[in-house]
């Protein structure tokens, strides 16, 4: 796959591709259709399939004071990306020069002049444009005028139970995980819900009480219920996975503020400072609380690794319960 952070002289391969437009923050379902319809008509048209997303995401640039709420930040949507086959990620940096570009400027000066694209797919609440002025509307009339096509997929309703009938959004996943509704967050997103960063050097507490841990920043994702969950880890940089407990939250015991993932892992004791992770949440198990002292606590985590151990046996939470999406799904 190839991924751009210009569109300055994109070369002749990835351009006159099917692209497929949004921010796809999350992943989930609704999107998948949104890039598995382009990638129907990439194959049929005999062309690359391409999707353009932004860097920051549009909420971020206009209300950069809000709370963190990002599914899938730029990196883990990459991957997303390349596993479901697309050729080549375009990122366009939205910074004030787009934020007030008009409508039909941006599909000249993006879609047609700097893509070069053949043929546009995108949801039914697709905006662009200064003051989010463009849609379907502009988006056809402009086809009409420079000879790209077009296509506006329908909203995909949920069939997950407590959702069924709403439609997929970012916004329900959201939600879900707010809630500690790991199971269902991935129901909707069609994947595991992850976090994924470098291992950072704790204050080693866990390691003092017998049960070491990895932790995460979690500082550019949307904050999931703090608590306790049943987690697997993979390592990036070889693929292994490892079945681990992890803690999202400020550690009361310990008096901490800031919020921190931190994941023990099963039979492991190996360093791995500095090392890239990616931790699916696999179930909610207790929420986070303040213990009376260290033999508390301890005897509390030895029972939340058992906990842990059950949940991740459960062949109905594997991995491939909700495996990575692949394009084949919606070129059959």
């Amino acid at each position: 796959m190839k991924l751009y952070r210009s569109l300055n002289a994109i070369p002749g391969p990835s351009r006159g591709c099917v692209v497929a437009l949004g921010s796809f923050d999350g992943f989930h379902r609704g999107h998948q259709s949104v890039i598995g319809a382009a990638a129907k008509l990439a194959l049929a048209m005999n062309t690359t399939l391409g999707v353009m997303t932004t860097e920051p995401h549009p909420r971020r640039f206009f209300r950069p004071d809000d709370p963190p709420f990002m599914i899938t930040p730029l990196r883990t949507k990459v991957r997303l990306l390349q596993n479901f086959g697309v050729d080549s990620v375009f990122i366009l940096n939205f910074d004030q020069s787009i934020a007030q570009l008009p409508a039909q400027d941006f599909v000249k000066q993006i879609l047609v002049d700097g893509l070069g694209a053949i043929h546009v797919v995108f949801g039914y609440d697709y905006r662009f444009g200064k003051g989010r002025g463009g849609g379907a509307n502009v988006l056809r009339y402009m086809g009409d005028e420079e000879g790209f096509g077009t296509t506006q997929l329908s909203p995909v309703s949920v069939g997950v139970e407590g959702s069924a009938g709403e439609i997929y959004s970012s916004t329900l996943v959201r939600d879900a995980l707010k809630n500690g509704e790991a199971r269902r967050a991935a129901a909707l997103l069609g994947h595991w819900w992850s976090v994924e960063n470098h291992v950072l050097k704790g204050d080693q507490r866990g390691r003092a009480i017998g049960f070491p841990t990895a932790n995460l920043d979690i500082s550019d994702y949307v904050q999931p219920r703090f608590g306790v969950y049943a987690v697997r880890v993979r390592r990036m940089q070889d693929g292994k996975v490892l079945n681990a407990v992890a803690n999202v939250g400020k550690r009361p015991t310990f008096e901490k503020q800031d919020v921190t993932l931190e994941a023990h892992l099963f039979d492991f004791d190996e360093d791995i400072y500095g090392e890239l992770l990616n931790v699916e949440f696999v179930s909610f198990i207790r929420p986070e609380k303040k213990f009376s002292g260290i033999d508390t606590l301890k005897a509390q985590i030895a029972e939340d690794c058992e906990t842990a151990k059950l949940v991740l046996a459960n062949p109905d939470n594997a991995a491939d319960r909700f495996p990575t999406p692949h394009r084949f799904q919606f070129e059959t």
